[in-house]
């Protein structure tokens, strides 16, 4: 994947994200948005090897519209400055998880999980880790896991890595306050991430550093959409 011509678009782009100048510059918008998506091509064969889950998923079901919606947004930029793609067995808009890739300039990423997940659910994984206790600190505390995304409880997106977009301030209800490993339950979603470099994505050798990234939050990632399924 040619990371460094998609990334010198995407940074164009910024600058000038208006109509006119996207148009000017559709043919080379086109060639980036191909190489791409040959990327992703890619990365759902590579990830199929380990997770044969996801070997049925086309470029298509993985890949967002570039075009942003600003119906309801107070920042009108009509397109995105980044590409991204959701490989996810049962589609970027179910519940069940999956392994995420995102290239911005200066915010390239990989991340892996469930976010978004409705109360019920989020009960129902709650309820999950405090039965199987030992079984999800294997997964979750384990050295490869905390390598690529091991952070304190109070790590955002911004931050270079960390697990956990969202949590609430407070032990959830009907839950033990005084439980060892509160933060777990604290947490609104499941969400791994990690940030890489502008040019981790260059040539074929991203792929052989993606998936020992993704393989260590797999186990993870499976433990909880063990519960989703139950409810998809």
């Amino acid at each position: 994947m040619d990371a460094k011509r998609i990334i010198a678009f995407l940074r164009e782009l910024m600058a000038n994200n208006n109509r006119q100048w996207f148009q000017e510059h559709k043919e080379e918008y086109l060639a980036v948005k191909a190489d791409f998506e040959a990327g992703v091509a890619q990365a759902i064969t590579r990830i199929s090897s380990f997770d044969p889950s996801v070997a049925h998923i086309a470029v298509k079901d993985a890949t967002y519209r570039f075009y942003r919606d600003t119906r309801f947004s107070q920042d009108k930029s009509p397109y995105k400055n980044h590409l991204g793609a959701y490989i996810a067995a049962k589609g970027k808009k179910s519940l069940h998880g999956g392994y995420y890739i995102h290239l911005e300039p200066e915010h390239c990423l990989v991340a892996c999980g469930n976010y978004w997940l409705p109360t019920n659910i989020l009960t129902s994984c709650r309820n999950e880790i405090m039965a199987n206790e030992e079984e999800w600190l294997g997964y979750v505390e384990n050295e490869d896991f905390r390598k690529y995304f091991g952070a304190d409880s109070t790590a955002t997106f911004n931050d270079q890595q960390g697990f956990g977009l969202e949590r609430l301030k407070t032990c959830p209800a009907g839950f033990p306050r005084d439980y060892a490993h509160l933060d777990y339950l604290r947490m609104k979603d499941y969400c791994c991430w990690h940030h890489v470099s502008n040019d981790f994505f260059e040539g074929e050798g991203w792929l052989d550093k993606i998936e020992p990234i993704f393989r260590s939050a797999k186990p993870m990632m499976d433990f909880i959409n063990n519960v989703i399924d139950d409810y998809e």
